[in-house]
């Protein structure tokens, strides 16, 4: 079969927007007591990205592939290329989602490129993800979630230039990104994927100088950036884009600048470099 024999391939996952999760996130971003630790009262809103905290990938410890993501050829489709990552998402929020909400998840696989870049062969897929709440028939999230592919890296790559990052904003905040950081948020999210905990394995298979940092909990931190900054904003869309990994072996910053028109507010991380690592912005309603 083809790759492209996968698009418009659907799943679909049920759950409850449960409190303890939301009470152990909000601790592993360092809330301020007493929020972090304590679970949350039935009907209160869900953050902005916590929705990750359910439909977690269970799959059994059989069908784990070698990197710890499950095996490829059932849902995703089975690219051969080694390496994967979270290149990006975008994300339009129709109603807000409740502690205590009965969820359902429809997935769709939306589109499948291969493109051939400087560093060789990529190949992207495209997840469309609608989550309903309490049997609602319009969708409260609708998000895109796009995944790249890419081989093992090769000596004779040509690296594409950094970018810097603004060099001025109007909020900022500095993470150390050690190992209990990156298990915790695994844990949260029930990621298997080594590269985020397995230091033998993400040096020496995939080539990376340290542990990686989860681009959805960069993404989280960005917005909860915007939360402590502007705690009454209604965000109706969200989008971000990965530009360079994060490893654990340097702190870095995220951090957000409004618009003058109040109407978006464009956030970003910061390597310890200066390097723009994740790229997003935000509409305000």
């Amino acid at each position: 079969m083809q790759l492209q024999d996968w698009i418009g391939r659907t799943e679909t996952i049920e759950d409850v927007a449960t409190a303890t999760p939301y009470a152990a996130l909000a601790a592993t971003l360092d809330w301020p007591a007493p929020l972090a630790g304590q679970r949350p009262a039935s009907g209160t809103p869900l953050p902005y990205l916590w929705h990750w905290l359910y439909f977690l990938p269970m799959y059994a410890q059989s069908e784990i592939g070698a990197d710890g993501h499950a095996k490829r050829g059932s849902f995703l489709p089975p690219v051969p290329l080694p390496r994967r990552m979270w290149a990006g998402s975008d994300f339009t929020f129709h109603t807000p989602l409740l502690i205590g909400d009965s969820l359902r998840r429809t997935s769709t696989i939306a589109d499948v490129k291969e493109k051939t870049g400087r560093t060789g062969k990529l190949i992207f897929v495209k997840v469309r993800h609608e989550i309903h709440r309490n049997a609602e028939q319009s969708p409260a999230l609708t998000e895109h979630h796009n995944i790249v592919y890419r081989d093992m890296p090769n000596p004779e790559d040509i690296t594409p230039a950094p970018l810097v990052a603004p060099a001025g904003s109007a909020w900022e905040r500095h993470i150390v990104p050690d190992d209990v950081l990156l298990f915790r948020y695994s844990a949260l999210t029930f990621n298997g994927h080594r590269i985020h905990y397995d230091r033998k394995y993400v040096t020496e298979t995939e080539g990376y100088p340290g542990l990686v940092v989860h681009g959805p909990l960069i993404a989280t931190l960005l917005m909860d950036l915007l939360r402590s900054n502007l705690p009454q904003a209604v965000v109706t869309h969200f989008e971000f884009k990965a530009v360079r990994p994060t490893f654990d072996i340097h702190a870095f910053s995220v951090h957000g600048q409004p618009s003058p028109d109040g109407k978006t507010v464009h956030l970003w991380g910061r390597d310890h470099e200066g390097f723009l690592t994740m790229d997003a912005t935000a509409t305000i309603a």
